[in-house]
């Protein structure tokens, strides 16, 4: 699997995990519906539930004039995911890559501003870590 594509499904498996609960490992079978599983879509998913609350913590101290509960659940999952590869993944992933992945990603899955939205935020932490 590309890691586009297990960015993608792993933003699918959050949100899922965001609106009704769900276990991080059904919220991925479900995404993957029948298709083989993924190690860096698995460590996307778990690295994210594990260090929820200090890349929580990171967002907040990015936004301005915004709670994390106010953003919408595709953003806010998303930012998750970019902040933990900035966090955990530096070496293996190029920041910018990060930034830029999460855009894209952003210009399908969310709204008109997403992808405004998200760059300002993760400029913000890339430049603060």
């Amino acid at each position: 699997m590309k890691r586009r594509t297990a960015r993608e499904k792993a933003l699918q498996a959050l949100f899922q995990i965001d609106v009704s609960n769900s276990e991080p490992s059904s919220a991925i079978e479900h995404v993957l519906d029948g298709e083989a599983g993924d190690e860096y879509l698995t460590g996307l998913v778990s690295g994210v539930v594990e260090n929820k609350a200090k890349i929580d913590g990171l967002i907040v101290e990015n936004l301005e004039k915004w709670s994390i509960d106010r953003l919408a659940t595709v953003d806010r999952n998303l930012l998750r995911i970019a902040v933990y590869e900035l966090m955990f993944s530096q070496e293996e992933v190029p920041k910018n890559v990060i930034l830029d992945e999460a855009i894209e990603i952003a210009k399908i899955y969310g709204d008109d501003q997403s992808s405004k939205f998200i760059n300002a935020v993760l400029s913000k932490v890339k430049q603060n870590l």
